[in-house]
């Protein structure tokens, strides 16, 4: 092949002269003594008297490929600092922790105040219901003394039971709301201690070397603290 593109070389242009080759976008090899004009879209390989290409020049990136360009060394650039990022919390969790018992350890410990907050909330659920309950009999009382005063059932309660009665109702879904915030945080506690410890099992395993992945978004929490700080 090199010696049949030497000889069209050698008919196509004096010995000591450069040619320019390319095959276009319909599969046609075309030459010149300057880049040809069909080629803007493809390569183009300069080749120099022996047959051998001196330089490739590249097609002029339109503006949709510069863009595309951009975006794309813009994720390359975020997944190496994923990468990193991973890395790091892989190399602290492997220096947190000695053993999968741990981080049963660190789970726990950091569970039982939320369990604690769980707790105190239905025992003040309970005392709302107490206190609920003596309102309403109360308010059964006065209007059984006012149907006997008046003979009819029109009743006024007064404005300071029915406000305490509101207050005791909003308290109450406030209290419900928290009590499944709590929950809710306690099973991500769980997932994230269980999710680390299989990790740590693996990377333990493979000796710190398991292949860096694009590190997962953090969730609005952050990470959960170990033992040293993971």
């Amino acid at each position: 092949m090199k010696r049949i593109l030497g000889l069209l070389l050698a008919l196509y242009v004096p010995a000591a002269s450069a040619v320019f080759k390319c095959t276009d976008e319909k599969g046609l090899t075309l030459f010149g003594d300057t880049p040809p004009a069909a080629c803007g879209n493809v390569p183009i390989y300069e080749i120099g008297p022996s047959g051998h290409v001196v330089r490739r020049i590249d097609p002029t990136p339109s503006p949709e490929q510069v863009k595309e360009r951009a975006a794309e060394q813009e994720r390359a650039k975020k997944a190496a600092l994923a990468a990193a990022e991973q890395k790091r919390k892989d190399m602290a969790l492997l220096n947190s922790y000695s053993s999968p018992q741990e981080f049963d350890v660190a789970r726990d410990r950091n569970v039982e105040p939320v369990s604690g907050r769980i707790a105190s909330a239905e025992d003040r659920l309970k005392e709302l219901d107490k206190r609920e309950a003596e309102i309403d009999a109360q308010l059964e009382s006065l209007k059984d003394r006012a149907k006997k005063k008046t003979g009819d059932d029109d009743f006024e309660p007064p404005a300071w039971l029915v406000s305490n009665l509101d207050r005791l109702k909003k308290e109450r879904i406030n209290l419900t709301a928290a009590i499944a915030r709590y929950r809710k945080d306690i099973d991500e506690m769980r997932a994230k201690y269980e999710s680390d410890k299989q990790r740590w099992i693996v990377l333990k395993a493979t000796k710190g070397t398991l292949e860096v992945q694009e590190a997962p978004a953090p969730d609005s929490k952050g990470s959960l603290k170990g033992p040293k700080g993971y």
